[in-house]
């Protein structure tokens, strides 16, 4: 498995989650008891739910917990804060409506576009990667193209 780029609140979220389903996972067997318990399961619907629901919180602490285990938490790496990399929080000026806006750039895990946290993998996660402040970068996006200046390059500590 490849490594995964996260900050320490996207690692605490990710381990809370997990916390949880592993607190569902006793709630779904005791719900999986109790429908046995209601007599022939292969016509019993709660017993059909509570399995379903057995799956697919399994299938998620597997994924959960395979991720937790590949985590590299971005603060304490050394990347350099001269550059735009995952952490970085980059403020750009689109050169086309002469405004300013801010996003961190973080992995595809923690991205949420609400909190100005995108990919870099996202078209303008992408072309952002490596540039310094003051470069002008043009992206190609679904809607178009964008010019951007980065303005500022910023590491949260």
């Amino acid at each position: 498995m490849a490594d995964i780029y996260l900050t320490r609140a996207g690692y605490q979220k990710l381990f809370e989650e997990l916390q949880v389903l592993m607190q569902d996972r006793k709630k779904i067997s005791q719900a999986i008891g109790e429908a046995r318990l209601l007599g022939d399961i292969s016509e019993n619907a709660e017993y059909d739910s509570a399995k379903d629901a057995q799956a697919h919180n399994e299938a998620r602490i597997v994924e959960l917990e395979g991720k937790l285990s590949q985590v590299k938490i971005i603060e304490d790496l050394n990347i350099p804060a001269d550059k735009v990399y995952i952490g970085a929080v980059v403020t750009l000026k689109d050169l086309k409506k002469d405004t300013e806006f801010t996003y961190m750039l973080v992995s595809p895990e923690e991205a949420d576009y609400d909190k100005n946290m995108i990919s870099i993998l996202s078209p303008i996660g992408k072309a952002l990667m490596g540039k310094a402040e003051n470069e002008e970068v043009v992206i190609n996006v679904p809607a178009g193209t964008l010019k951007y200046q980065v303005v500022k390059i910023e590491r949260p500590k």
